[in-house]
Protein backbone atom coordinates (compact mmCIF):
# COMPACT_ATOMS: atom_id res chain seq x y z
CA UNK A 1 0.00 0.00 0.00
CA UNK A 2 1.39 3.40 -0.94
CA UNK A 3 1.77 6.27 1.51
CA UNK A 4 -1.04 8.14 -0.29
CA UNK A 5 -3.36 5.16 0.10
CA UNK A 6 -2.49 4.75 3.76
CA UNK A 7 -3.14 8.45 4.37
CA UNK A 8 -6.44 8.23 2.48
CA UNK A 9 -7.55 5.37 4.73
CA UNK A 10 -6.60 7.27 7.87
CA UNK A 11 -8.63 10.27 6.69
CA UNK A 12 -11.53 7.96 5.80
CA UNK A 13 -11.33 6.31 9.22
CA UNK A 14 -11.45 9.68 10.94
CA UNK A 15 -14.47 10.72 8.89
CA UNK A 16 -16.24 7.44 9.70
CA UNK A 17 -15.61 8.01 13.41
CA UNK A 18 -17.22 11.46 13.17
CA UNK A 19 -20.13 10.08 11.13
CA UNK A 20 -20.58 7.17 13.51
CA UNK A 21 -20.52 9.23 16.69
CA UNK A 22 -23.02 11.74 15.26
CA UNK A 23 -25.38 8.92 14.28
CA UNK A 24 -25.01 7.00 17.54
CA UNK A 25 -25.78 10.18 19.49
CA UNK A 26 -28.73 10.97 17.23
CA UNK A 27 -30.03 7.46 17.82
CA UNK A 28 -29.79 7.78 21.59
CA UNK A 29 -31.47 11.20 21.52
CA UNK A 30 -34.25 9.84 19.31
CA UNK A 31 -34.94 6.98 21.73
CA UNK A 32 -34.75 9.23 24.80
CA UNK A 33 -37.33 11.76 23.57
CA UNK A 34 -41.09 11.43 23.31
CA UNK A 35 -42.45 10.57 19.87
CA UNK A 36 -43.36 14.10 18.77
CA UNK A 37 -40.08 15.64 19.89
CA UNK A 38 -38.08 12.84 18.28
CA UNK A 39 -39.96 13.16 14.98
CA UNK A 40 -39.53 16.93 15.07
CA UNK A 41 -35.81 16.50 15.71
CA UNK A 42 -35.48 14.19 12.72
CA UNK A 43 -37.59 16.26 10.29
CA UNK A 44 -36.16 19.56 11.47
CA UNK A 45 -37.31 21.59 8.44
CA UNK A 46 -40.96 20.85 9.28
CA UNK A 47 -42.91 23.13 11.64
CA UNK A 48 -42.56 21.53 15.11
CA UNK A 49 -46.20 22.36 15.87
CA UNK A 50 -47.23 19.72 13.33
CA UNK A 51 -45.69 17.06 15.58
CA UNK A 52 -47.61 18.10 18.72
CA UNK A 53 -50.04 15.19 18.53
CA UNK A 54 -51.19 12.31 20.69
CA UNK A 55 -49.39 9.43 18.97
CA UNK A 56 -50.35 5.78 19.33
CA UNK A 57 -47.77 3.64 21.15
CA UNK A 58 -46.94 1.87 17.89
CA UNK A 59 -45.71 5.15 16.39
CA UNK A 60 -43.40 5.57 19.38
CA UNK A 61 -42.09 2.09 18.72
CA UNK A 62 -41.48 2.95 15.09
CA UNK A 63 -39.55 6.11 15.99
CA UNK A 64 -37.55 4.20 18.63
CA UNK A 65 -36.70 1.54 16.05
CA UNK A 66 -35.37 4.33 13.83
CA UNK A 67 -33.30 5.58 16.78
CA UNK A 68 -31.95 2.08 17.36
CA UNK A 69 -30.97 1.80 13.68
CA UNK A 70 -29.18 5.15 13.88
CA UNK A 71 -27.36 3.99 17.01
CA UNK A 72 -26.18 0.59 15.78
CA UNK A 73 -25.25 1.98 12.35
CA UNK A 74 -23.14 4.62 14.03
CA UNK A 75 -21.53 2.11 16.36
CA UNK A 76 -20.68 -0.27 13.50
CA UNK A 77 -19.02 2.50 11.51
CA UNK A 78 -16.88 3.50 14.49
CA UNK A 79 -15.71 -0.11 14.85
CA UNK A 80 -15.21 -0.32 11.09
CA UNK A 81 -13.13 2.85 11.21
CA UNK A 82 -10.64 1.16 13.54
CA UNK A 83 -10.16 -1.63 11.02
CA UNK A 84 -9.99 0.80 8.09
CA UNK A 85 -7.24 2.68 9.94
CA UNK A 86 -5.29 -0.61 9.91
CA UNK A 87 -5.88 -1.06 6.17
CA UNK A 88 -8.59 -3.75 6.16
CA UNK A 89 -10.15 -4.03 2.71
CA UNK A 90 -13.08 -5.97 4.17
CA UNK A 91 -13.80 -3.18 6.66
CA UNK A 92 -13.85 -0.64 3.83
CA UNK A 93 -16.59 -2.65 2.14
CA UNK A 94 -18.65 -3.46 5.23
CA UNK A 95 -18.48 0.07 6.66
CA UNK A 96 -19.41 1.60 3.31
CA UNK A 97 -22.41 -0.73 3.09
CA UNK A 98 -23.67 0.16 6.57
CA UNK A 99 -23.05 3.91 6.45
CA UNK A 100 -23.82 4.26 2.77
CA UNK A 101 -27.13 2.41 2.86
CA UNK A 102 -28.27 4.36 5.92
CA UNK A 103 -27.46 7.61 4.13
CA UNK A 104 -29.13 6.58 0.87
CA UNK A 105 -32.35 6.11 2.82
CA UNK A 106 -31.89 9.49 4.49
CA UNK A 107 -31.20 11.20 1.18
CA UNK A 108 -34.17 9.63 -0.62
CA UNK A 109 -36.78 9.92 2.13
CA UNK A 110 -35.69 13.05 4.01
CA UNK A 111 -33.39 15.24 1.90
CA UNK A 112 -35.14 15.02 -1.46
CA UNK A 113 -38.63 15.81 -0.10
CA UNK A 114 -37.17 18.74 1.88
CA UNK A 115 -38.05 17.57 5.40
CA UNK A 116 -34.61 18.39 6.81
CA UNK A 117 -32.25 21.32 7.08
CA UNK A 118 -28.71 21.15 5.71
CA UNK A 119 -27.12 20.72 9.14
CA UNK A 120 -26.34 18.13 10.39
CA UNK A 121 -27.98 15.37 8.33
CA UNK A 122 -27.15 16.48 4.82
CA UNK A 123 -23.59 17.27 5.88
CA UNK A 124 -23.27 13.74 7.25
CA UNK A 125 -24.50 12.38 3.89
CA UNK A 126 -21.73 14.37 2.21
CA UNK A 127 -19.22 13.04 4.77
CA UNK A 128 -20.18 9.41 4.15
CA UNK A 129 -20.16 9.90 0.37
CA UNK A 130 -16.69 11.46 0.52
CA UNK A 131 -15.48 8.70 2.79
CA UNK A 132 -16.84 5.97 0.52
CA UNK A 133 -15.17 7.54 -2.52
CA UNK A 134 -11.87 8.04 -0.70
CA UNK A 135 -11.65 4.55 0.77
CA UNK A 136 -13.23 3.02 -2.34
CA UNK A 137 -10.31 4.34 -4.38
CA UNK A 138 -7.92 2.45 -2.10
CA UNK A 139 -10.10 -0.67 -2.14
CA UNK A 140 -10.13 -0.78 -5.95
CA UNK A 141 -6.35 -0.26 -6.15
CA UNK A 142 -5.57 -2.89 -3.50
CA UNK A 143 -7.82 -5.74 -4.62
CA UNK A 144 -6.00 -8.80 -5.74
CA UNK A 145 -7.10 -10.04 -9.21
Amino acid sequence: MTQAQSTALKIAAGLWVIWGLVHALAGLLTIAQDTGAAASGIADAVDPALFALDYPAAMGGLINQHGWNLFWGGAVTVVGAAFIWRGSLTAIWVTAMVGGLLDIGYFVFMDLPGYVNFMPGTVMTLVSSTTILLSGWVWVRQRKP
